[in-house]
């Protein structure tokens, strides 16, 4: 069973948490890093700074720059990686972005980097499954998991091409907008995770909007695993190196709120 699966096979739902890379340095990241796993996130996502981060709100754009203006490269965030897996064997890391840096040395490069890296899995924001040959199939013969998004506008007739090739697990998100701006009516995830689990066989995992434990307990009433990006990445933003105790913190809160949420309604 690899690291994702086992993630998302304990019985409970698991706590999916993001963070910028290099943000606020490349050698302080390693300290946020440890910081969630000490916290109890079962799968930490790595986000790979670019100068266009479309699909992000203000807090990863800015972290972004704080990245990029430490002069974090492609080649740092697999040092991370590396470093990071070395660290914790068993835990799942997955890499976050966009293609450019994924794919500006070819698709075969970036997957072999990202099995030297430890790295168990890929999101890639702006490939869409029609343009799968860019990355999937690299992705996929190196055994690393391409995990795709789904959105509300995915409807039944685009799910399918959504789900094939995909896996690990499918990220839901849950608002058609950017990340940490607003957060959707939780009748519509409990609609729209129903709907996507009657077809999917891989886990789905909800994110964007996501910031207090009471909502991440909300969603993973239903869902398989919650993710939670731009709250934490605001403690960085905020306590730059000194951030880890903060992070551990907010992550041991929102853990405790996620693995217990079938419990209360069992």
């Amino acid at each position: 069973m690899t690291r994702l699966a086992s993630a998302f096979a304990k019985g409970r739902p698991a706590l999916v948490t993001f963070v910028t890379g290099g943000d606020p340095t490349p050698d302080a990241t390693a300290s946020i890093l440890d910081a969630l796993v000490e916290g109890g996130a079962d799968v930490i996502e790595l986000g790979m700074p670019f100068t266009d981060p479309m699909a992000d709100g203000p807090a990863i754009q800015l972290a972004n720059l704080r990245s990029l203006g430490a002069g974090t490269k492609t080649a740092d965030i697999l040092r991370i990686a590396a470093a990071f897996r070395a660290r914790h064997p068993e835990v799942p890391l997955v890499l976050m972005g966009y293609a450019n840096p994924m794919t500006v040395r070819g698709a075969d490069w970036f997957a072999a980097e990202c099995v030297n890296a430890g790295i168990d899995g890929v999101i890639c924001v702006d490939i869409p499954p029609e343009e799968d040959p860019e990355l999937g199939p690299a992705l996929r013969n190196a055994g690393v998991s391409l995990i795709r998004l789904a959105t509300p506008t995915t409807d039944a007739a685009r799910l399918p091409a959504v789900l094939e090739g995909s896996s690990g697990f499918l990220y839901y998100v849950s608002v058609a907008g950017i990340t940490g701006m607003q957060q959707a009516v939780q009748a519509s995830i409990d609609e729209a995770v129903a709907r996507i689990k009657a077809s999917a066989t891989i886990p789905v995992a909800v994110g964007f909007g996501v910031r207090t434990p009471e909502q991440a307990a909300a969603i993973a009433r239903v869902a398989d695993g919650v993710v939670v990006g731009s709250a934490l990445v605001d403690l960085v933003a905020k306590h730059g190196a000194d951030a880890a105790g903060p992070v551990k913190e907010l992550t041991a809160a929102l853990a405790a709120a996620v693995h217990s949420a079938r419990k209360e309604i069992a």
